[in-house]
């Protein structure tokens, strides 16, 4: 495996590490400010850098490279795979009319399932359901084959995400990639450190990731009521308050990140799925208890492994990131003290992470959590 990073800072030209390597057709992942990505000439830009790339771009609410987290950037990690490969395909929301558990499906059935060990997710966060977008994804799947990756980021501004494969950043775009070959070897996982408190309510009216009703009250007032003074500061202030779920029949919690508000019914709008009968609880968390679980993430996600990973791509929640402030790069800090700084890191702050629990095959949409994807060949 061959890696070059670069990183592009507003007003700025873009800086390279190492500065002169020639990769053959590498898979390029640029992550990068919403408002920059809007650039109509980056992607021409990406491109001439490399003519025989295959580009994927996807918004974020801060880019990770290395042991860095940065803001108001663009990070461009390339990548070579020398004993193995990969295949990337798209769909936009408008392709299925809205439909995202059927646009998941479409975009599954356009892999070729030969040898298929893996597969990468950037999906545009804010129209999309990510927790219908893997059922579709998931609908067809083998045994054996893992998804994984997350939602773009807007910072903590919640407008608009973009996402694309070989064309500039556009609304609505979901983004797949399939990394084949038996020399592969991909691990992946996560955990949250948040702590649940207060009573815990049942939902008794939602609507996929819409949640109505708690306890037969209104979800929006009852939320508000917790909040207090801070409910002025509603969608973001509840970034650092989301809701920890609990499903009927699952063993393992959830955690939903309230993406938006509506004032008119009372509801809130969710990263992911809030069945009714389900029941949820605050939660909060601090620096180092966000720390330390980026820490149990990476530990779990090197469990099992067998070689030393190459690639460590990262995705995190815009919510941690405003909880570490200033002391975010401790929790990337944390995960290369687990994995080794052999490992090329890279990856964003997102509006969902996706990822099987730790020993389990199923993809989760989680909220608020440090996910990774340890790539190897």
């Amino acid at each position: 495996m061959k890696v070059q990073q670069a990183v592009k800072k507003e007003g700025e030209a873009w800086e390279f590490f190492p500065e002169s390597k020639n990769l053959n057709k590498p898979l390029v992942l640029v992550f990068g400010n919403r408002y920059l990505l809007e650039d109509k000439n980056l992607y021409q830009e990406v491109r001439n850098y490399y003519p025989e790339g295959e580009i994927v771009f996807g918004s974020t609410s801060g880019e990770i490279i290395h042991d860095k987290v940065l803001d108001n950037s663009i990070c461009l990690t390339a990548v070579e795979f020398e004993k193995s490969s990969f295949i990337v395909k798209s769909a936009n929301v408008t392709d299925t009319s809205g439909d995202i558990e059927q646009l998941g499906v479409n975009l599954f059935k356009n892999l070729p399932k030969e040898n298929l060990k893996h597969i990468f997710v950037i999906s545009e966060g804010s129209t999309v359901n990510g927790s219908t977008l893997i059922a579709g994804l998931e609908k067809h799947l083998n045994d054996g084959v893992n998804i994984s990756g997350g939602l773009c980021g807007d910072g903590p501004r919640f407008e608009r995400t973009l996402a694309s494969y070989n064309t500039n950043p556009s609304d609505g775009e979901v983004v797949v990639v399939g990394f084949y070959g038996d020399s592969l070897e991909v691990s992946c996982a996560n955990h949250g450190g948040w702590t649940s408190f207060g009573p815990e309510r049942s939902i008794t009216k939602s609507d996929n990731n819409v949640l109505y009703e708690l306890d037969n009250q209104p979800a929006l007032d009852l939320y508000k009521l917790y909040l207090g003074e801070k409910a002025k500061e509603l969608p973001e202030a509840a970034l650092l308050y989301p809701l920890n779920l609990k499903i009927q029949g699952e063993s393992e919690t959830l955690v939903r990140t309230i993406l938006n508000i509506n004032e008119k019914d009372n509801s809130m709008i969710l990263a992911g799925d809030v069945p009714e009968g389900a029941t949820v609880q605050l939660m909060m968390s601090t620096v180092d208890d966000i720390a330390e679980a980026a820490s149990t993430a990476a530990t779990f996600a090197m469990r099992d492994r067998k070689n030393k990973p190459q690639l460590g791509l990262l995705v995190s929640c815009v919510g941690r990131k405003l909880v570490m402030d200033q002391r975010t790069e401790e929790e990337v800090e944390e995960v290369i003290d687990v994995i080794g700084d052999q490992a090329v890191v890279a990856g964003f702050y997102s509006y969902g992470e996706m990822a099987p629990f730790a020993g389990q095959d199923k993809c989760k949409l989680h909220n608020q959590t440090m996910t990774l994807t340890l790539i190897s060949e």
